[in-house]
């Protein structure tokens, strides 16, 4: 999806970024700044929510249940 950018304050700023940034498009410049915005915003998140797909994996995995790693490696490889 295309973006258009029609306030002209807004395309100076972006022409300004541009040549601050000695990057060679507008849209460089502009998807580079996005990018460090989104990131910056991602770190702001509290730990249990930027953690919470991890949680919810191990939760669905359920609890660590260790065995007996040789006897289980040995009976993979056929080595009884």
């Amino acid at each position: 999806m295309a973006l258009y950018i029609k306030d002209a304050d807004v395309d100076a700023l972006a022409d300004e970024l541009k040549r601050l940034t000695k990057a060679p498009t507008k849209v460089e410049a502009v998807r580079a700044s996005l990018q460090r915005s989104v990131e910056e915003a991602r770190a702001r998140l509290p730990i249990r929510q930027r953690l919470a797909k991890t949680l919810a994996m191990s939760k669905a995995a359920g609890p660590y249940a260790p065995g007996d790693h040789k006897a289980e490696t040995d009976a993979m490889w056929g080595d009884d």
